[in-house]
C-alpha cells in the first residue's frame, strides 16, 4: 500500500528471491496494466538465489564472522530499493488510482506425493535445461576469450622456476626423514602451485578478456572493482552464476569455491569496501538474459525492457559508487 501497488505485487516480489522469471511472469495475476508493469520493474530488485553464491564467496573472503549479517544487509537494500522505486515511478512515470485489493482465496488441501514428484520433476528439468544451456555456454565463452590468444611473452621464465625449485627441494630430501620428506613435498607443491598461479594470471591478462577487462576498468574503477571483478560483472549477464567461476578462471584459480580463489580475491588488491560494493552492484544491475527476455515477453515492449535495462543498470552503478566513496570519507575500508 505504501508503494500505491495492490496487494497482489506482493507474490511476485516474494517469489523474485527464487528466480525472477517465474516473478515476473506471476505477474499476470494483476489486472491493472500499470501495476503489472511497475512489479515487473521493481522486482528485478529482489535478490534472486543466483546472486547467493557471489555473496557467499565475496562476503566469506572478506567479512569472516560476520559474514552472513552483510549478506542480510544486501538482501535489505534490495527491498529498500525496490519500496524507493516503486514510489518513484508510481508518482512520475506510472500514476493511476490505487486498485482495492480483493483477493478470494482458493480451498487449500494437502498436495498428492504424484503432483508433488511431478512439480519437483519439471522444476529440476527446467534448472538442469538453464545449466547445460545458457549457463553452459557462457563458461565456455568466458574460458576461450581468457584462453587465447596463445601468443604470450610472458615476464619471467616461469618453467625454469618451477625447474629450480624441484631440483633445491630433490636435493633436500634425499637427505631427509620420512616426515621431513612429506613436508617437503608439501611444502614443493605450494610452491609450483603458487608460480603456475602466477603463469596462468599474465597470460589472462594478455588474453582478449584481459583486452576487454581493462578497457572497461575506468567504468567500475569508481567502485573500487579492478578489471577482473568488471570482467565478471560483464559475463553475468548471460547469467549471474557465471560471475563466480568467471572470477576463478581471470584469478588463474582452478576451483572456484576453494580457499585459493578467497586467497586470490585477498592479493589481488580488492578490499572489504570495495567487495560489498561489488555485492550491492551484483544485486541490483541487469538482472540475467533469461530474465530479460522474459520482461520483453510479458511487457510486449522493446522500450520497456531497455529502460529497464538501463534504470537497473544506473542505479547499481550510483549505488555502488555511493557505497564506496562514501564509506572511504568516514573511514572505512
Amino acid at each position: 500500500h505504501q508503494i500505491r501497488l495492490h496487494g497482489k505485487s506482493f507474490i511476485p516480489m516474494l517469489m523474485g528471491f527464487g528466480c525472477n522469471v517465474p516473478a515476473i511472469m506471476a505477474a499476470r495475476t494483476l489486472e491493472s496494466e500499470k501495476d503489472r508493469l511497475l512489479t515487473i520493474l521493481i522486482t528485478t530488485f529482489m535478490s534472486c538465489s543466483a546472486k547467493l553464491p557471489v555473496y557467499i564467496i565475496l562476503a566469506g573472503t572478506f567479512f569472516g564472522p560476520r559474514a552472513g549479517t552483510i549478506i542480510f544487509i544486501v538482501y535489505l537494500f534490495g527491498i529498500a530499493t525496490a519500496i524507493l522505486t516503486g514510489r518513484l515511478f508510481r508518482t512520475t512515470l506510472l500514476r493511476g488510482a490505487d486498485a482495492p485489493f480483493v483477493m478470494e482465496l482458493p480451498p487449500y488441501r494437502v498436495p498428492m506425493m504424484k503432483s508433488l514428484l511431478i512439480h519437483m520433476w519439471d522444476r529440476s528439468k527446467m534448472f538442469l535445461k538453464k545449466m547445460g544451456g545458457i549457463i553452459l555456454v557462457g563458461s565456455i565463452i568466458i574460458w576461450a576469450l581468457s584462453a587465447f590468444p596463445r601468443t604470450t611473452q610472458y615476464t619471467h621464465d616461469y618453467p625454469a622456476a618451477i625447474a629450480h625449485i624441484e631440483a633445491v627441494f630433490s636435493q633436500k630430501a634425499e637427505i631427509a626423514d620420512a616426515a621431513e620428506q612429506r613436508a617437503l613435498a608439501k611444502e614443493k607443491e605450494g610452491r609450483v602451485l603458487e608460480i603456475q598461479r602466477a603463469m596462468r594470471a599474465e597470460q589472462t591478462a594478455t588474453s582478449f578478456m584481459g583486452i576487454i577487462g581493462k578497457a572497461i576498468a575506468p567504468v567500475f574503477a569508481p567502485l573500487g572493482i579492478d578489471w577482473r571483478g568488471g570482467v565478471s560483472l560483464l559475463a553475468g549477464f548471460v547469467a549471474k552464476e557465471i560471475v563466480v567461476s568467471t572470477l576463478g578462471v581471470l584469478h588463474a584459480v582452478d576451483e572456484e569455491g576453494s580457499e585459493a580463489l578467497r586467497d586470490a580475491l585477498k592479493t589481488s588488491g580488492m578490499t572489504p569496501l570495495g567487495a560489498f560494493a561489488m555485492m550491492i552492484f551484483v544485486l541490483l544491475y541487469i538482472p540475467c538474459i533469461a530474465t530479460v527476455a522474459t520482461i520483453r515477453k510479458e511487457t510486449n515492449s522493446i522500450k520497456w525492457t531497455l529502460f529497464s535495462i538501463g534504470y537497473t543498470t544506473i542505479v547499481a552503478w550510483l549505488m555502488a559508487f555511493i557505497v564506496y566513496n562514501g564509506g572511504r570519507l568516514i573511514g572505512l575500508t
